[in-house]
């Protein structure tokens, strides 16, 4: 372990500086979510492709319509029925003077139409009151021919989506840098894009260290406990775009652990363990790691570090195996662990997915607490908090043992207290990083 005193932002700029996106690949666009893009999507069709109906209705021309109400409704004769799907009416007909075409929501604009009247606005063909609704063509045939009462004048275009209202071929659809969710997925399959060029998401294996460790639902005897560690991780890292990969806790033994590592390297672009990092006699991942760098892989090793934070002092950091895949261990406790993932894993994750901004939102709130905060001179302390946005202040949750899950369980954000500061009372304004 080094004996220098590392800074946060050090630490994670080490991090960042060692840590190089994935190499793009071409991915189905069902496989696409969550992953980034690499290069920028031009539009290729336009999109609406045809004039389209927004409304189950009457294809018009305006002058047929003009004046109409229900004392006086326009009568028009019914040429023929459009569903979508449909290319327009049989024979390439148009509408002619003092004739309606019924057309269902997005079936194309007949030729001559200008227009498309609402089925509501209209007798629906029945001879009647104003019709509620428009039955399909299989189900009312004779719908589609006759006569329609209209009750209500249009103006021209209305109810009609023009073709490219959307967008034009040659529009940007997505940059470069967009992360692909579903409505960007939607947009890809409107424009006919079946594959997309991204970076993939990043495989994390989590690896819990402890032989007191035992895992939910199992039965604990004296002197071990649940591990929350690789589960809280792992759901971390899936929240952070990557895929997540838990082992189970790995006992205290350097060969087994570093057995298991190899073993997961298949399908790790980055490990994380925790536990096992501090300077106890058991301390097993640093007993397992510390002499890869000089003996198995050149190139490779973990460093580990003190840093001059709460919680979280003792962290790892390095590469291990041919692909010299990165590794970051953390400390055992879950409040630790859970603080150290958010301040450098998460931020690794990104980096690795291609993503600019890596970090955390942060905002700046005004300290809402009956008791003042005190911090250690020298360190920049994160304590669990939760964060009032109509109210611009953050109130403090739980200690700031390192063991407390039940505050992080209940917090959305960590109240950061500089190195500088080591006291602060109600009121104070703070930096707030937001789990959001």
């Amino acid at each position: 372990m080094s004996s220098t005193i590392w800074s946060v932002d050090e630490h994670l700029e080490d991090i960042l500086g060692a840590v190089r996106p994935l190499e793009p690949i071409e991915l189905q666009l069902h496989d696409a979510q969550g992953c980034v893009l690499v290069e920028d999507v031009i539009v290729e069709i336009a999109l609406p492709p045809f004039d389209n109906s927004s409304m189950d209705g009457y294809a018009v021309r305006v002058a047929d319509v003009e004046g109409a109400d229900e004392e006086f409704p326009a009568v028009l004769t019914v040429i023929g029925d459009i569903a979508a799907g449909n290319d327009g009416l049989p024979g390439d007909r148009s509408v002619g003077p003092g004739e309606a075409a019924r057309i269902m929501t997005g079936a194309p604009l007949p030729a001559g139409a200008e227009a498309v009247i609402p089925v509501e606005w209209t007798d629906g063909g029945s001879g009647g009151d104003a019709a509620d609704t428009m039955r399909a063509h299989r189900a009312a045939p004779e719908g589609a021919g006759g006569e329609v009462r209209v009750h209500r004048p249009v103006g021209a275009r209305a109810h009609v989506r023009a073709r490219g209202s959307d967008v034009e071929p040659g529009d940007l659809a997505l940059r470069a840098g967009s992360v692909i969710g579903p409505p960007q997925i939607g947009l890809l399959a409107a424009i006919g894009r079946s594959t997309v060029k991204v970076r993939p998401r990043p495989r994390v294996v989590v690896i819990s260290t402890g032989s007191e460790l035992v895992q939910p639902g199992e039965e604990l005897t004296d002197g071990q406990i649940y591990d929350s560690n690789s589960f809280a991780l792992t759901a971390a890292a899936r929240d952070a775009g990557a895929i997540a990969y838990r082992v189970g806790a790995v006992t205290d033994d350097a060969d087994t652990l570093r057995a298991t590592i190899e073993d997961q390297l298949i399908r790790a672009d980055i490990v994380v363990t925790t536990g096992g990092v501090s300077v106890g006699a058991y301390d097993v991942v640093k007993e397992a790691l510390s002499p890869v760098g000089d003996e198995d892989e050149p190139g490779s090793g973990i460093d580990f570090r003190k840093l001059a934070m709460q919680p979280g002092k003792p962290q790892g950091f390095g590469s291990i195996g041919p692909e010299h895949t990165p590794l970051l261990a953390l400390p055992g406790n879950p409040v630790s662990a859970y603080v150290s993932f958010e301040l450098f894993v998460r931020p690794a994750i990104r980096a690795l997915m291609g993503l600019q901004d890596v970090n955390r939102p942060t905002v700046r709130a005004t300290l809402n607490t009956a008791k003042a905060l005190t911090s250690p001179s020298g360190k920049r302390q994160f304590l669990r908090g939760t964060y009032d946005a109509e109210a611009g202040t953050v109130t403090p949750v739980g200690g700031s043992g390192s063991h407390l899950i039940a505050a992080l369980a209940q917090a959305d954000g960590l109240i950061v207290l500089p190195e500088d500061v080591t006291c602060a009372e109600t009121g104070t304004d703070t930096e707030v990083i937001l789990f959001r």
